[in-house]
């Protein structure tokens, strides 16, 4: 009898804390039922479109002269690779944007989450125009190329600072869903 007490106030004290936690986030907050209304109001499948499941890699690097020689270098400062799993899901609920990136990582249980990003497509292009907002909600524009043959997407960012220019690739791979391979009729 102690033993599922004890069980049960742990439970409520970690929603507790789970609820506090979001309450706390300045991006805005997706819940499950929100996630699953978005997906049963789309109209098309996923195949062949920017919707999907995507391992993200970055690549950071920096251009500029050293103080003692005039010759520019180019140094990567930051690389990782496959270091966040996301999905990517058309959004008709808020105008403005076509779909929205969402953190699924299989870290702990979430009951609601984060908005990381916002895509938007530029017309008749494979040209995206993306919004990133990190965790203290401040954000950062990407332009996007989407490859569908490979299901790739790549963003670039670039910022001076001084003598420097830093820049910031995202590579986006997509997991799920992919298309069936074309069986060769080939015999």
């Amino acid at each position: 009898m102690v033993v599922s007490l004890a069980s049960c106030s742990y439970d409520r004290l970690m929603m507790k804390a789970q609820r506090a936690k979001v309450k706390t986030s300045p991006l805005e907050q997706v819940g499950l039922q929100s996630l699953v209304e978005r997906y049963m109001a789309k109209d098309q499948t996923s195949i062949g479109t920017l919707e999907g499941i995507y391992s993200v890699s970055s690549v950071v690097t920096k251009k500029g002269k050293t103080i003692f020689s005039s010759q520019e270098r180019e140094k990567i400062t930051d690389r990782q690779e496959n270091y966040s799993k996301v999905a990517i899901m058309r959004d008709n609920k808020q105008a403005g944007r076509e779909y929205i990136e969402v953190v699924i990582d299989d870290k702990a249980y979430q009951s609601h989450y984060p908005v990381y990003g916002e895509f938007s497509a530029m017309a008749e292009s494979n040209l995206l125009l993306y919004k990133h907002y990190d965790s203290k909600g401040r954000s950062s524009s990407f332009t996007f190329t989407y490859d569908k043959a490979k299901d790739v997407l790549e963003g670039i960012r670039t910022d001076n600072n001084g003598n420097k220019t830093i820049t910031y690739k995202l590579t986006y791979v997509k997991i799920s869903p992919k298309a069936p391979a074309l069986q060769s009729s080939a015999r």
